[in-house]
C-alpha cells in the first residue's frame, strides 16, 4: 500500500465510477466525499440510503404518518 493510501482521504468519481485517493484527479463536480478509506468510498451508496430511510422515518414521524 502507497503512504497516500493508508494516510490520505477517498473520493467516489462519478465520472469514472471508482475511487480515488486524495488529491483527487477529478474535478469537485464529479466526485463524492471525502471519505475515510477506499471501502466508505467504494460503498458510498449504503451511506445516502441509510440516510435516506432515517430522512423518511423524520418526515413521517413529523407529519403523523407513521407505517407499521
Amino acid at each position: 500500500m502507497s503512504k497516500l493510501e493508508s494516510s490520505g482521504r477517498w473520493y467516489w468519481c462519478v465520472r469514472h465510477s471508482r475511487a480515488e485517493p486524495e488529491p483527487p484527479a477529478c474535478p469537485a463536480v464529479d466526485r463524492l466525499g471525502p471519505y475515510d478509506t477506499r471501502e466508505a468510498a467504494e460503498n458510498w451508496r449504503d451511506g445516502v440510503e441509510a440516510r435516506n430511510e432515517r430522512w423518511d422515518e423524520e418526515d413521517r414521524a413529523w407529519s403523523g404518518d407513521e407505517e407499521e
